[in-house]
């Protein structure tokens, strides 16, 4: 009996030194986060600030850029990875929010196949005019746009970054709340839009502040107002939309999802430390100079989040008839 206990004692140790190795070396491979969008961009430079500030309580992170299909198909690389949290990736509001009612076709569903880990920033969108337009226009608050524009019907129009984009959501609604009419020009990319404003092609643009920012202190733009429902600390002296807009809210997001079905403790350790990474000074300098603002939140509260925006987002791309097929 007692060589049989010895036996069997003798035969878990081995089985537990043969799985120790196995163990180990799940817990120090290195963590993959995606990025659906190309690199240089604020959401990787974000992405990337987080990565290195989080090394010495997760381990590496290793940043992998995989553009495309307006964010999918990122999107859909962390929905189908295995669900061990070695895989994380980006949620932002185009992949969350906009695409699952702009495309015929997802390949992923956004509630159900992700779970969330925490949001990282938010950055405020801010209506612009080209500033010799607004000047020959007289036009110098978010109140003048709207009396011009209802006292000239569709003589204004907008640039957006494409059908479906952020920008063009975000002057539909604008038209829709303020009851006025103004065209909408798409262009192939937030730049090119950029580009038609400052030519004076375009009158006016929602664009996101860590874009419009350096063209606004340099003169050429003329900020009306912020999107968010209150003022930006990045832009004080800018009025929110929703001052004169009531409720009107709309800006750029975006935060850390795993696969569904990640383990709770899992998904618990990689919202601590990105929590930190987004409480610390150094992140929020760096994201002071993109005009991001860290919101470091739960992930119920970020789920919740995802889910509302995607409800309002749904309203907003029916109504303007955007689809890609």
């Amino acid at each position: 009996m007692t060589t049989r206990r010895h036996l069997l004692l003798s035969s878990l140790g081995s089985a537990a030194a043969l799985a120790a190795p196995a163990v180990l070396a799940q817990a120090n491979r290195p963590i993959r986060l995606i990025v659906p969008y190309a690199a240089g961009g604020p959401i990787d430079v974000t992405a990337r600030v987080l990565a290195e500030r989080v090394k010495d309580s997760l381990g590496t992170v290793i940043i992998e850029n995989r553009p495309g299909g307006g964010g999918n198909i990122g999107a859909d690389a962390v929905a189908k990875a295995a669900p061990d949290g070695t895989t994380i990736g980006i949620s932002a509001v185009a992949t969350h929010a906009i695409n699952p009612w702009l495309f015929s076709k997802m390949p992923y569903d956004a509630v159900k196949d992700f779970a969330a880990i925490t949001q990282m920033v938010r950055v405020p969108n801010v209506l612009v005019m080209n500033a010799d337009t607004a000047a020959r226009l007289k036009i110098n608050s978010l109140r003048d746009l709207i009396a011009y524009a209802k006292a000239n019907p569709a003589k204004l129009n907008y640039g957006s970054g494409g059908n479906g984009s952020a920008g063009h959501l975000a002057g539909e609604m604008f038209k829709r709340d303020a009851g006025i009419f103004a065209v909408h020009i798409p262009y192939n990319g937030g730049n090119p839009a950029q580009l038609a404003l400052l030519s004076g092609q375009v009158d006016f643009n929602f664009d996101n502040l860590a874009t419009a920012a350096p063209n606004i202190r340099g003169g050429k733009l003329k900020a009306l107002a912020v999107t968010t429902l209150n003022r930006s600390p990045n832009l004080p002296d800018v009025p929110p939309v929703a001052e004169t807009l009531k409720g009107f809210a709309i800006d750029t997001w975006w935060g850390l999802v795993a696969p569904a079905g990640t383990p709770r403790d899992v998904v618990e350790k990689l919202n601590q430390a990105f929590v930190a990474a987004l409480n610390s000074p150094e992140a929020k300098t760096r994201f002071a100079g993109l005009m991001a603002e860290p919101v470091p939140t739960t992930p119920e509260e970020f789920a919740s989040f995802m889910r509302g925006e995607l409800t309002k987002y749904e309203k907003v791309v029916k109504a303007s008839g955007a689809k890609v097929d």
